[in-house]
């Protein structure tokens, strides 16, 4: 088993992100089989997110776990399900969704700063997100910012190309942060593939662009604990999930969302 001390489930608790060495280590090469594979069989939500005339390439696509067996696998066998049971703190673990990001060498442009939340229809503190590089990662790593869970308001969810804001009212959400001019308390790390940095869905994070000669494949996989639950939201969510039929306050649907831990 991954080794996940007290220290670590209070620093999740405390700052809403943790590293954690090795965590798909044993899976690195299946899961560079299934971004080849999702990269080759794009699925509905993929998108290309660099604008005309910006060099490289920065694909992402997700949930795609139920027709990329590699994605399965790594879910069934890594110990990614018993980690976020405890560093959530919750005995029900719920697949919500994977996500697959790819920069490839000589793409400059950074992902930018948002929290995963707002996106979503979900709410509750007891949600993470694992974002493993399976290349090791110098300067295009995932950055987080500490106890950026906390904060009373929302941040301003956008359309990352267009930069225009997600939802039809922005004036509920407070506006997004520039954590480097403000001097936030940014946590980043240097990985090595299989590494996984693990945070909640309101931690403010974005990654660096990757100028370097290398890939940058990463996988993230995002799951809610016994808290997690329905909520409604101004406009059509990413990822939209249509035609859900669920209710504020409910469980997420077990036919859809998978508990994976009970």
């Amino acid at each position: 088993m991954t080794n996940i001390s007290q220290e670590m489930v209070d620093t999740y608790e405390k700052e809403g992100v943790v590293f954690v060495k090795g965590l798909f280590a044993k899976q690195v090469e299946i899961l560079r089989a299934g971004i080849a594979r999702n990269m080759a069989e794009p699925g509905p939500y993929a998108a290309e997110n660099l604008l005309k005339g910006e060099a490289g390439r920065f694909f992402d696509d997700y949930c795609n776990w139920q027709r990329i067996s590699e994605f399965q696998e790594t879910i069934a066998h890594s110990d990614v399900v018993e980690v976020a049971a405890k560093l959530m703190r919750s005995k029900r673990v719920q697949l919500f969704h994977d996500h697959v990001l790819v920069k490839e060498p000589g793409t400059a442009k950074a992902t930018p700063w948002h929290q995963d939340g707002p996106y979503y229809f979900i709410e509750g503190q007891q949600t993470i997100s694992f974002w493993s590089p399976l290349d090791p990662v110098r300067e295009a790593s995932l950055r987080c910012v500490a106890c950026s869970h906390l904060w009373e308001k929302e941040v301003l969810p956008k359309r990352w190309l267009l930069d225009t804001a997600f939802y039809p009212d922005p004036e509920k959400y407070m506006a997004v942060p520039d954590p480097d001019a403000e001097g936030m308390n940014i946590r980043e790390f240097e990985m090595e593939a299989g590494d996984a940095v693990a945070f909640n869905f309101r931690t403010l994070h974005g990654a660096r662009g990757n100028i370097s000669q290398n890939r940058r494949r990463a996988f993230s996989l995002r799951l809610i604990g016994d808290d997690a639950r329905y909520v409604t939201r101004p406009g059509r969510t990413s990822p939209p999930f249509d035609g859900h039929e669920m209710v504020a306050g409910q469980i997420l649907r077990q036919d859809w969302f998978p508990i994976l831990r009970q």
